[in-house]
């Protein structure tokens, strides 16, 4: 299994990445023509190509590429690429295009794959996959943009978990330069009260930009995500050591019936009852 490694820290990783804004254009399955070719373009949009069937020929950046049935590539926005075909038995896939922005960044920005192809292992979960995405790109359905995200996100996820290596490089983005600041500036002060005006300092923006912008970036407002750490810092104070509910609440920057009353709902149980739970789990 593939792995990353990053010029950011690994603790906001797996947060960034939660919140990528992923936009179908087009999905669809197609047996190529002859004439299927275009050379030296730059797309502002990613492709997806699942290979069926058949040969051609790929470049994407400097890499070059011979297609061959149950590989998966990446054709990433604003990357340089060639395509097309060198025989009769032209190239069948299952593709796709679609946005995937972070804040100001497209998603392959940030994640950089070691290569733009790997070898799918289970070639019937692929292909239902991509079955999947053409079928709800045409309903109009209550549910079908969350289906279409999940699905994105599933063949995303299992490309980056087989590529040999990929690397998460945070900072190629000032803003996430400047909000890990502020995420850090969080997590070192969580005992101390904070406001909007405080963070957006930090960042150098005007507090509703800052506002703005943070939510994109975490999918919380300020006060949600402080509350969350706090929260989870709660959780584990409880779980793994014996400080008195009080002293919990004083080192998250709560008073105590604040903290209990938002604990409860945040957990369905009070503090001293979740303590109890977590101690002696049999009696859930």
């Amino acid at each position: 299994m593939g792995n990353i490694t990053g010029l950011g820290s690994n603790q906001y990783q797996n947060q960034y990445l939660a919140n990528v804004q992923l936009d179908l254009s087009i999905a669809a399955y197609t047996k190529v023509p002859l004439s299927w070719h275009d050379y030296d373009y730059t797309p502002n949009f990613n492709k997806m190509y699942y290979i069926m069937e058949g040969e051609g020929y790929l470049k994407i950046g400097s890499q070059e590429y011979s297609p061959k049935p149950g590989e998966l590539y990446i054709l990433p926005a604003g990357v340089l690429q060639s395509y097309g075909t060198v025989s009769e038995n032209t190239l069948g896939k299952y593709w796709c295009h679609f946005t995937s922005k972070l804040v100001d960044l497209q998603l392959f920005d940030l994640v950089n794959p070691s290569s733009y192809v790997v070898t799918v292992k289970d070639a019937k979960e692929m292909k239902g996959h991509f079955e999947r995405l053409i079928d709800y790109a045409h309903r109009d359905d209550l549910t079908s943009g969350l289906r279409i995200r999940s699905i994105l996100l599933e063949i995303i996820s299992t490309f980056i978990e087989l590529c040999d290596h990929t690397r998460f490089n945070m900072k190629t983005s000032s803003t996430f330069d400047k909000m890990s600041a502020v995420l850090q500036y969080i997590e070192d002060n969580a005992s101390h009260h904070m406001t909007v005006e405080e963070l957006a300092a930090i960042a150098h923006f005007q507090p509703n930009y800052f506002i703005h912008v943070f939510k994109n970036f975490t999918g919380l407002s300020p006060i949600q995500y402080i509350n969350k750490h706090r929260l989870e810092k709660a959780v584990h104070l409880l779980t793994f050591t014996n400080l008195s509910i009080s002293s919990i609440a004083d080192s998250i920057g709560l008073e105590l019936a604040y903290f209990s009353r938002m604990f409860k709902e945040h957990s369905g149980y009070a503090p001293s009852t979740y303590r109890e739970l977590m101690l002696n789990p049999q009696t859930k």
